[in-house]
Parts: structure tokens; C-alpha cells; sequence
């Protein structure tokens, strides 16, 4: 990552003593600050896919060519949430989507810059097409409002953040395992979960889809346990917030496709 001089010598001043004091002024109490460039998120989004790529053992990434139907499917809805004209960095970011074999893992994730990852896990859980475009509106949001190099300027530090920037060889392979531990704030999760609402509200899918995956969460008794929540806050009181967000839009009732998720769900390796 390239950042200017100015910007190392403002970091190394104020990092420690002001950013967490910079909120923003709708409700969120979101950072507002943030070091890194929209460049150095698309920077940092492609190391992180490279990492993934080079570590099959832990990312066992599905293959395209073989599960070329399973990934039509999950395409087919990445596209239509991202097909968003109030998305701020739409035409900024690659948008790349990939499955991750791993049947055991509830969980999906978005890079900076776009890189999203979903866990056949995931897929095989939920019961419907808008559920999963609620958790992809979801991350999908983290990466469109750059919540996590806006965590990154707060929670690593100076000394850690300087040397990232500066492209320290020490901190190889250490960057996929730091993003993915990163955990997003309140205000970050409440943003993310009400632009999925926004999101999927533009389409024909119902846009309490993430409200329904909470649901489904608790109704299941799994709603401390899964990986998803492992960087994500436990979903008490957030489905009512969700609900909240789809009246204020006007209450549509939109479609569930759960034939249609079904055939995606039957694509995937047994």
C-alpha cells in the first residue's frame, strides 16, 4: 500500500489518543476516520485473496470449472444486491465472489475491496435465497462502508499499522488471520445489518432477509456458536432494528425463492 508521507506522520501523532473519540452523527457512532486510501482497501482486499488462494488446507475453495451451476447461482445474487446505485463504492471494488468447501463452517465473509467469501456451510443452513442475500447484503455493507480499514486504524496500533503500510516482510501470511479476527464495532454492525435491508429492499427478495437468519439462529439455539458470530455481536435486539428498517421502507413483502435456493443448495458437493 501506498500512503503519503503526511498521512504516516498524522497517524503516528493522533492513532492512539483520537480516533476512537470521531463518531459519526447518524445514530451509528461509527469511526469516522480512516487512514487507508479506497486503493489500499483494493490492495489489501487482493493480498488477503492471494493468502486464501495459497492456503488450500484451511480455504478449500470450490472449483469453479466442476460447480460452475453452484456458482452461477451464488453470482446470480451477489449481482442483484450489488446492482445498487446507492452502493458508494460499486464501480470502486471488484466484487469478486467465491465458495469455500467446508461444510462444517457457518460463516461468510467480504475483503476489503470485495473479495467475497461464502462457506458451503453457510449455504446448506439457510432455507431460502433471501436469507443469504441478507448475510451477503451484510458483508457486502462491511466492505462498502470500509469498516474494516476503518477498525484496522483504530484496533492494530501504530508500530503494527506503520509496518503494514510500509510492507513489512515480518507480517506475511498474517494478514488473512488478522482481517478475519477483526471484529466490526456496534455502530459497524448496525450499519451493515440496515444497508442489507436497504440492499435487498431494491430487489424482488424479501429485505428482512439477515432479520431471518437471526431467527433462524436463535430458534436453533445456535445463536452464540456460529463462526459468523465470532467477529459479529449475538443478534438480540438486531432483528428488531431490521424489522424497524423494513417498515420505515414501506413494509414490501418480496419473494423467498426456496425452490430456487433449493436447486443452488443441490449444486454443491454432497
Amino acid at each position: 500500500m501506498k500512503l503519503k508521507f503526511s498521512i504516516l506522520i498524522l497517524l503516528s501523532i493522533i492513532l492512539t489518543s483520537t480516533f476512537t473519540n470521531c463518531k459519526k452523527d447518524d445514530g451509528t457512532n461509527r469511526i469516522q476516520i480512516n487512514l487507508f486510501t479506497i486503493e489500499d482497501d483494493k490492495t489489501l482486499g487482493l493480498q488477503v485473496s492471494d493468502e486464501i488462494a495459497a492456503d488450500p488446507l484451511q480455504f478449500p475453495l470450490l472449483d469453479e470449472a466442476k460447480y460452475a451451476t453452484a456458482y452461477s447461482h451464488l453470482r446470480r445474487i451477489t449481482d442483484n444486491i450489488l446492482n445498487n446505485a446507492t452502493m458508494k463504492h460499486r464501480n470502486d471494488f471488484l466484487w469478486q465472489t467465491k465458495i469455500i468447501h467446508n461444510d462444517s463452517v457457518l460463516n461468510a465473509f467480504c475483503t476489503p475491496g470485495g473479495y467475497i467469501y461464502v462457506y458451503t456451510g453457510l449455504i446448506k443452513y439457510l432455507d431460502s435465497e433471501d436469507q443469504l442475500a441478507g448475510v451477503l447484503g451484510h458483508e457486502i455493507a462491511h466492505a462498502d462502508e470500509r469498516h474494516t480499514t476503518e477498525a484496522m486504524t483504530t484496533a492494530l496500533g501504530r508500530d503494527l499499522l506503520i509496518k503494514m503500510i510500509l510492507g513489512d516482510s515480518s507480517l506475511a501470511g498474517q494478514l488473512t488471520t488478522g482481517l478475519l479476527g477483526l471484529k466490526y464495532g456496534r455502530g459497524s454492525e448496525t450499519e451493515a445489518d440496515l444497508r442489507s435491508v436497504e440492499y435487498l429492499n431494491k430487489t424482488e427478495l424479501d429485505a428482512r432477509g439477515v432479520g431471518r437468519f437471526f431467527e433462524k439462529l436463535i430458534a436453533s439455539g445456535q445463536a452464540d456458536g456460529p463462526q459468523f458470530l465470532s467477529t459479529h455481536p449475538n443478534p438480540d435486539n438486531r432483528v428488531e432494528a431490521i424489522t424497524n428498517k423494513w417498515k420505515e421502507l414501506g413494509s414490501k413483502v418480496g419473494e423467498t425463492f426456496p425452490t430456487r435456493y433449493l436447486e443452488f443448495k443441490n449444486s454443491l458437493p454432497k
